[in-house]
């Protein structure tokens, strides 16, 4: 009670003075107008610089990602140099990436800073031979490249062939030397086309490019437009890997004060009409009730019209119903971007105006809106225009409602964004192209990412080489590992990791396993990307030698057989020139003592001389075909063969000298046990071991033999020891396995069963060896 009597002195106190109450009044929408107008000033100021923003990012992106590409092209550049520092199959990789890489109308190698390979050569052929490190207006951007260790963009300068450009360099390190530069040119028109900015709106902005001079140090601007920027308004942003600056400038900055300082004066010249009639009708108090509706009358109106800022959006606005989703109201932007009238866009709806594969999601979120299941949605979607064409656009759609009930309109903030479609698009396709090169280099192009320990790209020629999917190598950390050959895990392992440790770039070979089971032989290239002198990522490529190695290994083994033939032939030339000569002489020198001979009885002596020589001479030609029969023989049966038969076969036929020598036998040989060899020299070999290990027994001793069979190395070894006379090694090593060579005293050494024994093992494919100590025994070992 108390308090609505204070409330009522009050407000008779200012009845009573109209004057203060009009002042009062006034000065109150003063500070309200000029409060909206400061919240309007920032508001629109605040949508021009999201606006330029938003455009010069658009742009930045564009450029950015275009020079990523054109690393990609430098790295593909790169990767043709072999060890030897000599690119190969320029041309035709060079072709290839300019294709690919809208942008590059050029693609350049330069070992030692020397332009010596170009692509394409016609049009520029100005530029060959160039030496950018002696070039005053070069050599300084060229030099920022190798100090930086990665691709740096120089220009836009004047191309010796003609016309401004930018060109990209990367430089090339070989065996940890500086090789050149992998070189990418771009024309500056191009890279504005790509980048969209010639399509920016002339008549608001305009777009300057500057840099640092690399010589005076001071800022440089390439578009014959405003330079001095001091007093204009402006957006920028920086580009990596070059010094270049983007300038997004506003042609008229104050264009919006004019309306606000319209709006301003409209407001004071209506806060001071309202004092006046406020001050006339607190005179007036019969006419008070009348003016005051007045006035709210023309508030509200005055209210309405400040909503004409609507109109005034740098981006389009429309109000929908949201139960039919026909169109109430559209602003001016939203009209201009489609071409339509007010009118003619009231009578279309948002279904009408969508691209047929948008519409079902629009209405979905149009649904979730009316039943309250989002506050607003934000899509992408195509929207026809009055041309007949569809127009990419950015909406953000929310519902015009009171608490707790149904929206009935719907608000839509709407940005045509065709053109970063289109620009995307246009990477998207690159990138496709890029993708393509990769997979078409034979070999499998990965990349390792150094800080998080993962693999990040492997192309698609994995599936061919060795069988997997990109999914099943990337689904391990460890593939990699796990893929290697048991018998090069650890050297591979340990060479990896030292190179790795010194980020030394570098090459292996060794063998991986194939999903299929079969063996296959790598060559690993692996190179270090840097980014402020610490290695990031690292990459390479792997490429199939498994026909090149199996070549080589199938080379080496003709190589050694064909060395041992021929040094058989040699020694078998040495023996057959030798023993026929010396019976061909003996045969001579007996005919001349026989034309000689004066009696009958002295030629009957010869004769009988003659017939041993021939004798002789006929067994030395049995050996030298059983020889040759061994060595020419290519048609060998091979089969398994029980071991301990063919030694007591050995046994049976020796059965009379091993009574009268009392020979004795201690075998070591599994009643079972089989090896893969010929019947015949399995035979011939036993025999031959047993018989000279009984020929040659010692004096004082009964023989002992013993026979073994274990394994060395994953061979069958038979092992055949005697406790004879042995043999002097230091003196006779280099001849023990030489036809007719005897070491003993034995009368019926012949020197010849050694020498076919050993040709029979080597006919096999395996070898015979000796160890053997004088008057304590002989081992010979046969490696099957």
């Amino acid at each position: 009670m108390h308090a609505e009597k204070n409330w009522s002195n009050l407000i008779n106190w200012f009845s009573l003075r109209p004057r203060i109450t009009g002042l009062l009044l006034f000065l109150i929408l003063s500070i309200a107008i000029v409060s909206v107008s400061v919240l309007r000033n920032q508001i629109l100021r605040d949508e021009e610089h999201d606006e330029m923003q938003t455009i010069l990012s658009d742009i930045h992106q564009n450029i950015e990602q275009s020079l990523k590409n054109c690393y990609t092209t430098t790295v593909s550049l790169a990767l043709t140099i072999d060890d030897d520092g000599i690119p190969q199959n320029f041309d035709t990789i060079g072709k290839q990436l300019v294709y690919s890489n809208l942008i590059v109308s050029a693609v350049q190698l330069v070992p030692h800073g020397i332009i010596k390979y170009i692509y394409p050569l016609k049009g520029n052929e100005a530029a060959m031979n160039l030496n950018i490190l002696d070039a005053e207006n070069l050599k300084a951007e060229a030099e920022k490249s190798i100090e930086t260790q990665k691709i740096y963009f120089a220009g836009p300068l004047e191309l010796r062939q003609g016309g401004i450009g930018i060109v990209g360099r990367l430089p090339i390190y070989n065996n940890n030397k500086f090789w050149g530069f992998a070189a990418v040119i771009i024309k500056l028109n191009t890279l504005f086309e790509v980048s969209g900015i010639n399509s920016i709106n002339k008549t608001k902005y305009e777009f300057q490019f500057s840099k640092k001079n690399p010589i005076t140090s001071k800022e440089q601007f390439f578009i014959p437009s405003k330079t001095d920027l001091s007093k204009c308004y402006f957006v920028s942003q920086s580009i990596n890997d070059s010094d270049w600056i983007l300038y997004l400038i506003a042609k008229k900055p104050y264009t919006i004060y004019s309306s606000i300082l319209l709006s301003a004066i409209l407001g004071f010249i209506i806060a001071l009409l309202v004092s006046v009639l406020t001050t006339k009708l607190l005179k007036r108090p019969k006419e008070l009730s009348l003016l005051l509706k007045n006035q709210e009358t023309k508030l509200l109106k005055n209210e309405m019209k400040f909503k004409t800022i609507f109109d005034q959006a740098t981006i389009g606005f429309v109000i929908i119903d949201a139960q039919t989703g026909d169109f109430i109201d559209a602003n001016n932007k939203y009209c201009a971007m489609l071409g339509y009238t007010l009118e003619e866009i009231k009578e279309k709806g948002v279904a009408s105006m969508t691209h047929p594969d948008d519409i079902e999601k629009t209405v979905i979120n149009i649904k979730k809106l009316n039943e309250g299941e989002i506050k607003e949605y934000i899509s992408e979607k195509r929207t026809l225009s009055k041309s007949g064409k569809y127009i990419w656009v950015k909406l953000t759609v929310s519902p015009l409602w009171e608490t707790n009930e149904k929206p009935t309109t719907l608000i839509a903030f709407i940005e045509d964004i065709t053109k970063r479609k289109k620009a995307e698009e246009l990477i998207i396709k690159s990138q496709a192209r890029y993708k393509s090169l990769i997979d078409t280099i034979d070999g499998i192009v990965w990349e390792y990412d150094l800080e998080t320990k993962s693999s990040t790209f492997i192309s698609k020629k994995i599936e061919t080489i060795l069988g997997y999917t990109k999914e099943e190598y990337c689904e391990s950390s460890s593939f990699w590992e796990d893929h290697i050959h048991p018998d090069d895990l650890e050297f591979t392992l340990a060479l990896s990791a030292k190179e790795n440790k010194n980020y030394i770039d570098h090459d292996l070979e060794y063998r991986m396993i194939a999903k299929n089971g079969e063996i296959v032989w790598i060559r690993d290239i692996m190179n270090f990307v840097f980014e402020d002198d610490k290695p990031i990522i690292s990459r390479g490529i792997m490429i199939d030698i498994t026909k090149m190695k199996e070549s080589e290994i199938a080379l080496n083994n003709s190589l050694e057989l064909v060395t041992e033939q021929n040094k058989r032939l040699l020694n078998f030339s040495y023996i057959v020139s030798h023993n026929l000569r010396s019976h061909t002489c003996n045969i001579e020198s007996i005919i001349s003592l026989i034309e000689l001979a004066e009696s009958e009885e002295e030629r009957k002596e010869l004769m009988l001389l003659l017939k041993t020589v021939s004798i002789s001479l006929d067994e030395t030609m049995k050996h030298l075909n059983e020889v040759v029969n061994i060595n020419t023989n290519m048609s060998l049966i091979i089969k398994p063969l029980n071991l301990n038969l063919f030694i007591n076969k050995a046994k049976e036929v020796l059965n009379e000298k091993i009574i009268q020598s009392e020979t004795t036998f201690i075998t070591n040989v599994p009643l079972d046990a089989l090896i893969n060899y010929n019947s015949a020299y399995l035979e011939s070999i036993l025999y031959n071991l047993i018989s000279n290990a009984i020929r040659y027994k010692h004096i004082d001793r009964k023989p002992i033999i013993t026979i073994k069979l274990h394994k060395e190395k994953d061979k069958d070894v038979i092992e055949i020891s005697d406790n004879g006379i042995g043999i002097d090694l230091v003196k006779n090593g280099d001849k023990i396995f030489g036809m007719y060579k005897t070491f003993g005293n034995n009368a019926d050494a012949r020197g010849i069963g050694l020498f076919i024994t050993k040709n029979q093992v080597d006919a096999m494919g395996g070898t015979l060896t000796l160890d053997s100590i004088p008057n304590i025994g002989s081992t010979f070992k046969i490696y099957t």
